[in-house]
């Protein structure tokens, strides 16, 4: 009978012991604080000089996607080879030259793109691929040409190389960036021309 009780009371002090530790851990991350101090995460924004706008000089452009493992990169592009292959893309839609838009648009998109927004818009999305290119040797399938279609940012796009953006970076898959940098890829004057800097996410 002793034998019976002390075993009980073993039990329940082990119990209890479980209980509080288990509690301990549940409270823990509560009170750490550095997980309430810690800073908010930073972005990449890319600065992109305009060379024939009145009304700003540059525009600010962030990613597409932020967060890690999107399997996305940021490819520099020239505007003008980007919307050569953007012009024959007949699967999706391709807007008029800037200056066939009317007011209200041109209006809507310089002022979305101002660099004095607190919100930083995005870079065009892309994807690109190749087909036969027009002639005697497109046919012989010794020639092809690159394709872009726009999946977001066509607006932007085309009013950034309006403005005289000589380049600019947009985001594709990472399984199509060597073949975008191909057909499309800006010149090495554009790492130094084109600035990426960091700012605070939600700034």
């Amino acid at each position: 009978m002793l034998l019976t009780q002390s075993t009980r009371s073993v039990g329940a002090l082990l119990t209890r012991w479980r209980l509080r530790a288990g509690l301990s851990s549940l409270l823990l991350p509560l009170s750490n604080p550095s997980s309430a101090a810690a800073p908010a995460s930073a972005e990449s924004v890319w600065v992109v000089p305009l060379h024939d706008h009145p009304w700003y000089d540059h525009v600010r452009l962030r990613r597409v996607f932020v967060a890690d493992g999107t399997r996305h990169q940021v490819v520099l592009v020239d505007a003008r080879k980007l919307l050569a292959c953007a012009d024959r893309d007949d699967t999706d839609y391709v807007l008029k030259p800037v200056a066939e838009w009317h007011s209200g648009k041109m209006r809507g998109i310089r002022e979305f793109l101002d660099p004095d927004n607190p919100r930083i818009p995005a870079m065009p999305y892309v994807t690109v691929t190749t087909r036969r290119a027009p002639g005697l040797l497109g046919w012989l399938g010794l020639e092809r040409e690159g394709v872009v279609a726009f999946r977001n940012g066509q607006h932007r796009a085309r009013y950034l190389a309006d403005a005289g953006a000589r380049w600019f970076p947009v985001e594709v898959h990472e399984r199509e960036a060597a073949l975008l940098r191909e057909v499309c890829g800006a010149a090495d004057d554009a790492r130094t021309a084109i600035r990426s800097t960091t700012v605070e996410a939600g700034d």
